[in-house]
This record gives structure tokens, C-alpha cells and sequence, in this order.
């Protein structure tokens, strides 16, 4: 991408919506590279999810709950290892504990260099907010789940395997009903495939797809998605249908044995006429790609 074509990923604090008790959300406002960050406060702790990408916005994030917290603990956590999501971190060293799932660790040890220097080259503001930025290391790293109390309110962290990452995880507020899925979910765009091999083949389609089935049988009431509008309980119904729609659209092709730049156009084309009002058209490309090698899988 340009620099024209890349704007500035500025995370806007001044948005900052409350959707459940002491339970506030920075919206993205649909701002490429922009995530939604969740502020979850207890009686002794405020956990922060996702920091924004680089330096200047982690300090934004901070400061607006270190306002929130009053002298409460902080605590922070990411849903996975991508930049707009965690490369702001470092930031809150020596003032949150920062707390991840063992695979999103791992992510980040491995996969963290290479993508801060990808997303470095996209250039402009994007490469301008990493100035400085090194990957982030997290204090603590958990196995399985993790119960985290906040005081009168637990928040649990989970990972769900692999699906848009080997690391994700979600983040659910139970006495609020709010689950933050990182990009798991998103709303108003095409699900993200970070299908870039032979550098990076974590995605799974088909993984992903139980994934969100497992998710929407949960129930939340109140859904924040990784970039997009936060929304119900259908966020999560959708982007599964929409995964078994990409699936399915590409495995009969498959099965017929159409070669897959013949696939992706088709798929394309049709998965567009579907969802003409959806952005993100760039990542259907890489969906069929990664459905393809897990076809008959």
C-alpha cells in the first residue's frame, strides 16, 4: 500500500464508549490498522485489551486507564501477536503486568520481528507510529485458561487455538456478557486471512470455522470485534457463516478440479455480488488460497 493509500492508525481515546458496567471500549471507527480496545475495571484491577499500534497510541491507552484506575492495578492483555493489536505494549512495562496465552507468546518470539518489519514497510504514517517499537515481552504467560479477578468481577482469558493465528485468544467479561474476540470477528468486512506462505501459514479456515461455531454456542450478549462496529451475539453467527460460505464455495470448485486462479475469481466475484457493502475485498484472495491447501483436509 501507499502512503496515500495507508492513513494515519490513530486510535481516538476521545470516543471512548462505556457498553456494560466498567466496561468501556475505544472504538476503531472502522480506521484500517485501528483495533477496538477494551478498559475492564474491578473493584482492585482494570485490565486493558490490545494497546493500538505503536508507541504514541499505547501512551494514549494508558493514560486513559491509569484515569480510569485511580491507583488500581493494571493488567494487560492482547488477543493476538499482529502489530495493531500488541505493538504497543513495551509502553506499559512498569505500569501494567502484561499477560498472554502460551501460543500468542510464542507468536510474538517468532513471528513478531518479521511482521514489525512488514507492516514497517508499508511506509508512511504506518512506519512513522513503529519508529522505536520493539516486540513486546510479556510478563506472564499462561497455559490453558486463565481466571483473572479484578476484584467482584473475573475476567476470563482463553485461547481458542488456532484459527486467525496459532495464538488467538478472547477475552469474555461473564457478568457483563461482553466477549472481545480480537480478529476472530470482525464486522462490516471480509474475514482477515493472514495467509502469506511461504512466511506465514498459521491461518486455518477450517479451524477457524469450528472455532466460531464453539464461540456463538457461548451465547455473549454484547460482541467487540476486532476492528468494526461492536454489536450482538449475530457478529459471531456471522462471520461463521461467512467462513462456511467461503468454504464451501471453494471446496466445490475444488472437488471439480478448477484450477485455483480460476477459483478465486469465481469465488471472488460471487462472494462480492453477496456482500457488495463489505470492505476488506483483498482478503478473499488469500481465504480461497488457504481453504484450497485445506481441502479434503
Amino acid at each position: 500500500m501507499t502512503e496515500e493509500l495507508m492513513p494515519d492508525p490513530a486510535v481516538q481515546v476521545a470516543g471512548t464508549q462505556e457498553i456494560a458496567p466498567d466496561v468501556l471500549v475505544i472504538p476503531n471507527h472502522r480506521a484500517p490498522l485501528v483495533p477496538n480496545i477494551g478498559v475492564i475495571g474491578g473493584t482492585r484491577a482494570v485490565l486493558v485489551v490490545e494497546t493500538g499500534i505503536g508507541t504514541a497510541n499505547a501512551e494514549q491507552v494508558l493514560a486513559l486507564a491509569s484515569e480510569v484506575a485511580k491507583g488500581r492495578r493494571l493488567y494487560l492483555t492482547t488477543t493476538h501477536f499482529h502489530p495493531e493489536h500488541a505493538f504497543g505494549a513495551e509502553v506499559f512495562a512498569g505500569h501494567a503486568t502484561y499477560l498472554v496465552n502460551r501460543a500468542q507468546a510464542d507468536d510474538l518470539t517468532a513471528k513478531g520481528p518479521g511482521y514489525l518489519e512488514m507492516f514497517r514497510g508499508f511506509g508512511g504514517p504506518v512506519a512513522r507510529r513503529l519508529d522505536g517499537v520493539r516486540v513486546p515481552t510479556p510478563d506472564v504467560v499462561y497455559d490453558g485458561g486463565y481466571d483473572l479477578d479484578l476484584g467482584g468481577r473475573t475476567v476470563r482469558l482463553r485461547p481458542t487455538g488456532r484459527g486467525h493465528t496459532k495464538g488467538d485468544q478472547v477475552v469474555e467479561v461473564p457478568d457483563a456478557g461482553v466477549l472481545f474476540t480480537g480478529d476472530l470477528a470482525e464486522t462490516g468486512q471480509f474475514a482477515i486471512f493472514p495467509w502469506f506462505p511461504p512466511y506465514d501459514t498459521d491461518v486455518s479456515g477450517v479451524r477457524w470455522l469450528a472455532v466460531m461455531s464453539r464461540l456463538v454456542a457461548t451465547g455473549p450478549r454484547v460482541v467487540v470485534p476486532g476492528h468494526g462496529d461492536v454489536g450482538g451475539p449475530h457478529v459471531l453467527a456471522d462471520v461463521r457463516d461467512y467462513l462456511r460460505e467461503l468454504r464451501d464455495e471453494t471446496w466445490r470448485r475444488r472437488d471439480s478440479a478448477m484450477g485455483e486462479d480460476e477459483i478465486v475469481a469465481e469465488v471472488r466475484a460471487l462472494l462480492i455480488e453477496r456482500h457488495p457493502e463489505w470492505a476488506g475485498q483483498e482478503w478473499i484472495e488469500p481465504g480461497v488460497g488457504c481453504l484450497c491447501t485445506e481441502h479434503a483436509a
